[in-house]
């Protein structure tokens, strides 16, 4: 797959560092063809992190979406990489060919034990949220009572730095993210999270939320989703009016790119292990599945031109189309001894 999306110039620009989005969504299934997420390198992006689970998903289908996940990439290596670790990333952006490493969004799939975390480290889980929106024994979330951050999640805490699972406090209250980013001895990143004095909605993040983010090093990656750009449609103007607000405020060198592009890959939204979406994406916060709208992959060259148009020179556009998440990478993932 070459890399037909980007310019020229943005390409030369980013050299051999890749562009990152933090986070996608695909269909979890098991028996489902991943090669749609080809889109991603069409547009000229390196690496992607898709999800293989949420707290409203079963356990037994987050286990068997990650070995099925994991097998599909492991035997398209024509033109995928599954990212285990940095290396691979690197690999995958020389070979021309899209690295895919996994997420976690919330930690109900951790069923109480923090060891959980090693395990689901070594299948691939490079990035993991502790809560998905609602309350749960870790903590509180964005559309609940925002109680704080519990001692069994400052457990789960602790067993990610050690494991080098990077924390995303996206979908988290704002009082307990700031309790883990508090509690971490490693960078913390927002990795779909947008910027509430800009678009009012529990899902976007407040200046206090940016500062600590930033203070622990870490990275918060724009989402592309219209109701959290509080513009209809969005698109590459609206990501990037974002993005100079977290410049603006903490430096470039602090925000990055998370799509949360959401593919269906013709099988439609899958809501399994809930019996009431309403629950979990409450009505009365602007979820209208069939009205929001995600930009896709092929946003990115748009987004890049947009920022260069703002004056954003060689080095920061390196750094916010990738440079940065792959900082945190470098500086948190490590190898889970045999």
């Amino acid at each position: 797959m070459a890399d037909t999306g980007l310019s020229e110039s943005v390409r030369q620009v980013q050299g051999d560092l890749p562009v990152w989005d933090a986070h996608s969504c695909v269909p979890l299934r098991v028996g489902i063809d991943l090669s749609p997420l080809a889109r991603h390198k069409a547009a000229g992006v390196d690496f992607v992190s898709i999800n293989v689970g949420m707290d409203l998903t079963p356990v037994e289908i987050v286990l068997g979406v990650v070995a099925y996940f994991r097998a599909w990439l492991q035997t398209h290596e024509d033109g995928f990489v599954l990212a285990d670790n940095v290396a691979a990333v690197r690999r995958a952006k020389a070979e021309g060919k899209l690295a895919v490493a996994f997420d976690l969004e919330g930690a109900i799939p951790l069923q109480g034990r923090p060891e959980l975390v090693e395990f689901y480290a070594r299948f691939g889980v490079r990035q993991m949220h502790l809560i998905y929106n609602r309350s749960n024994e870790v903590g509180g979330g964005c559309h609940d009572e925002d109680h704080g951050l519990t001692e069994f999640g400052r457990q789960v805490v602790r067993a990610m730095n050690v494991c080098g699972v990077v924390l995303d406090c996206s979908h988290a209250g704002e009082r307990t993210s700031l309790e883990m980013m508090a509690h971490s001895s490693r960078p913390v990143v927002f990795s779909h999270a947008n910027i509430r004095p800009l678009a009012d909605h529990a899902r976007n993040i407040s200046d206090a939320q940016i500062d600590a983010c930033a203070a622990t090093g870490g990275v918060i990656g724009i989402n592309g989703v219209d109701l959290f750009l509080g513009e209809t449609n969005g698109g590459a103007e609206a990501m990037a009016r974002h993005i100079d607000y977290v410049a603006q405020r903490v430096g470039p060198r602090h925000v990055g790119i998370g799509l949360d592009y959401s593919y269906d890959f013709g099988v439609g939204s899958d809501m399994e292990g809930t019996a009431d979406p309403d629950y979990w994406w409450p009505p009365e916060h602007g979820y209208d599945f069939s009205a929001i709208r995600f930009a896709g992959p092929e946003v990115i060259p748009d987004l890049a031109d947009s920022l260069a148009r703002r004056g954003y020179g060689e080095e920061d556009l390196r750094g916010i189309l990738g440079g940065n998440f792959m900082r945190v990478a470098d500086e948190t993932w490590q190898p889970i001894d045999p």
